[in-house]
Protein backbone atom coordinates (compact mmCIF):
# COMPACT_ATOMS: atom_id res chain seq x y z
CA UNK A 1 0.00 0.00 0.00
CA UNK A 2 1.08 3.54 -0.76
CA UNK A 3 0.60 6.72 1.26
CA UNK A 4 -1.07 9.83 -0.15
CA UNK A 5 -1.94 13.30 1.03
CA UNK A 6 -5.10 14.58 -0.63
CA UNK A 7 -6.39 18.14 -0.31
CA UNK A 8 -9.75 19.49 -1.50
CA UNK A 9 -10.80 23.12 -1.81
CA UNK A 10 -14.58 23.51 -1.59
CA UNK A 11 -16.55 26.66 -2.45
CA UNK A 12 -16.69 29.43 0.15
CA UNK A 13 -20.50 29.57 0.33
CA UNK A 14 -21.25 25.98 1.36
CA UNK A 15 -22.56 25.31 4.87
CA UNK A 16 -20.78 23.34 7.62
CA UNK A 17 -23.34 20.55 7.09
CA UNK A 18 -22.38 20.36 3.41
CA UNK A 19 -18.70 20.23 4.35
CA UNK A 20 -19.45 17.28 6.65
CA UNK A 21 -21.33 15.60 3.76
CA UNK A 22 -18.31 16.10 1.47
CA UNK A 23 -16.06 14.53 4.09
CA UNK A 24 -18.35 11.52 4.48
CA UNK A 25 -18.86 11.14 0.71
CA UNK A 26 -15.15 11.03 -0.08
CA UNK A 27 -14.36 8.90 2.98
CA UNK A 28 -16.80 6.26 1.72
CA UNK A 29 -15.27 6.35 -1.77
CA UNK A 30 -11.81 5.80 -0.31
CA UNK A 31 -12.94 2.92 1.91
CA UNK A 32 -15.01 1.27 -0.86
CA UNK A 33 -11.93 1.19 -3.12
CA UNK A 34 -9.47 -0.68 -0.87
CA UNK A 35 -8.18 2.44 0.89
CA UNK A 36 -8.20 3.72 4.44
CA UNK A 37 -8.08 7.20 5.95
CA UNK A 38 -5.22 7.52 8.39
CA UNK A 39 -6.06 11.11 9.39
CA UNK A 40 -8.53 13.82 8.37
CA UNK A 41 -8.08 17.55 8.96
CA UNK A 42 -10.47 20.39 8.22
CA UNK A 43 -8.32 23.48 7.73
CA UNK A 44 -11.31 25.80 7.48
CA UNK A 45 -12.02 28.83 5.31
CA UNK A 46 -8.86 30.46 3.93
CA UNK A 47 -8.06 33.11 1.33
CA UNK A 48 -7.02 31.89 -2.10
CA UNK A 49 -3.99 33.41 -3.84
CA UNK A 50 -6.12 34.20 -6.89
CA UNK A 51 -9.75 33.93 -7.93
CA UNK A 52 -10.91 30.42 -8.77
CA UNK A 53 -14.35 30.27 -10.40
CA UNK A 54 -15.14 33.73 -8.94
CA UNK A 55 -14.27 32.65 -5.36
CA UNK A 56 -11.83 34.59 -3.15
CA UNK A 57 -11.88 32.02 -0.34
CA UNK A 58 -12.18 28.26 -0.05
CA UNK A 59 -12.86 25.60 2.57
CA UNK A 60 -9.87 23.27 2.80
CA UNK A 61 -10.22 19.56 3.62
CA UNK A 62 -7.12 17.38 3.95
CA UNK A 63 -7.01 13.57 3.94
CA UNK A 64 -4.02 11.37 4.74
CA UNK A 65 -4.72 8.13 2.92
CA UNK A 66 -3.29 4.63 2.71
CA UNK A 67 -4.33 3.01 -0.55
CA UNK A 68 -3.40 2.18 -4.10
CA UNK A 69 -3.71 3.77 -7.54
CA UNK A 70 -7.25 2.46 -8.01
CA UNK A 71 -8.36 4.26 -4.85
CA UNK A 72 -6.95 7.60 -6.02
CA UNK A 73 -8.22 7.24 -9.58
CA UNK A 74 -11.79 6.60 -8.41
CA UNK A 75 -11.58 9.47 -5.91
CA UNK A 76 -10.34 11.98 -8.49
CA UNK A 77 -12.85 10.86 -11.14
CA UNK A 78 -15.69 11.57 -8.70
CA UNK A 79 -14.22 14.93 -7.69
CA UNK A 80 -14.00 16.13 -11.31
CA UNK A 81 -17.81 16.03 -11.46
CA UNK A 82 -18.52 17.69 -8.08
CA UNK A 83 -19.74 21.29 -8.50
CA UNK A 84 -18.96 22.13 -4.84
CA UNK A 85 -15.20 21.67 -5.34
CA UNK A 86 -12.87 24.31 -6.75
CA UNK A 87 -9.64 22.28 -6.81
CA UNK A 88 -8.11 19.05 -5.54
CA UNK A 89 -4.58 17.73 -5.32
CA UNK A 90 -3.14 14.32 -4.49
CA UNK A 91 0.52 13.85 -3.57
CA UNK A 92 2.17 10.46 -3.07
CA UNK A 93 4.47 10.49 -0.03
CA UNK A 94 6.94 7.98 1.40
CA UNK A 95 5.60 8.32 4.94
CA UNK A 96 2.82 10.29 6.57
CA UNK A 97 3.50 13.10 9.05
CA UNK A 98 0.82 12.53 11.69
CA UNK A 99 2.39 14.79 14.33
CA UNK A 100 2.34 18.28 12.82
CA UNK A 101 -0.81 20.41 12.61
CA UNK A 102 0.21 23.08 10.09
CA UNK A 103 -2.90 25.24 10.37
CA UNK A 104 -3.31 25.41 14.14
CA UNK A 105 -3.83 28.91 15.54
CA UNK A 106 -0.69 30.55 16.98
CA UNK A 107 -2.04 30.70 20.54
CA UNK A 108 -2.57 26.93 20.50
CA UNK A 109 0.98 26.18 19.41
CA UNK A 110 3.39 25.05 22.14
CA UNK A 111 5.97 27.62 23.29
CA UNK A 112 9.61 26.95 22.41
Amino acid sequence: MNYYEHTLIARQDISPAQIKQLQEKYSKIIENNEGSIVKFESWGLMHLSYLIKKNKKGNYLHFKIEGNGKTIKELENTEKLDKNLLRFLTVKVKKLDLETDYFKKNEEMPKK
